[in-house]
């Protein structure tokens, strides 16, 4: 009856030790798998973060901040078609024009409208017809234009 116990316990042991060698192999290739996801992940977000323009909106040139968002691009993205995609805004002539960005608009004979930079300067071009760059800094600013 010894050697019977003897026995089952050598076979046990036996079992737990390659179960425990398996164990470890799996989770070495598991963390190994992660390792790699997380470095492709890190790749994919710098891609990302190369490709986006920052776009703030403003009234009364800068002293009131309304919104400001990173947002991703592709190449060719036109301005126009990024602002609708991301913010509130209303147009006139045939959708060339913006006359509101999340809800600010001019009143009624105000002489107020939306006037937008790229990287500090003016733009030469409507938000229609503007190709944006990867980190493009566009300021929407709410102004009199008189």
């Amino acid at each position: 009856m010894k050697q019977w116990m003897f026995r089952l316990i050598a076979v046990f042991m036996v079992v737990v030790l390659l179960a425990g060698c398996g164990t470890e192999d799996s989770t070495d290739q598991a963390t190994q798998k992660e390792a790699n996801n997380t470095t492709e992940n890190q790749g994919r977000n710098t891609e990302q973060s190369e490709e986006t323009v920052l776009i703030t909106i403003t009234k009364d040139h800068g002293e009131e901040y309304i919104h400001e968002k990173e947002v991703p691009i592709e190449e060719g993205d036109i301005l126009m078609d990024v602002m609708e995609e991301n913010f509130y805004i209303e147009t006139e002539q045939n959708g060339t024009f913006i006359t509101s960005i999340e809800r600010v608009a001019a009143k009624e004979g105000e002489k107020k409208g939306w006037i937008y930079t790229v990287n500090g300067e003016m733009a030469k071009v409507g938000a229609a017809e503007y190709e944006l760059k990867p980190d493009d800094k566009v300021v929407f600013d709410f102004q009199a234009w008189e």
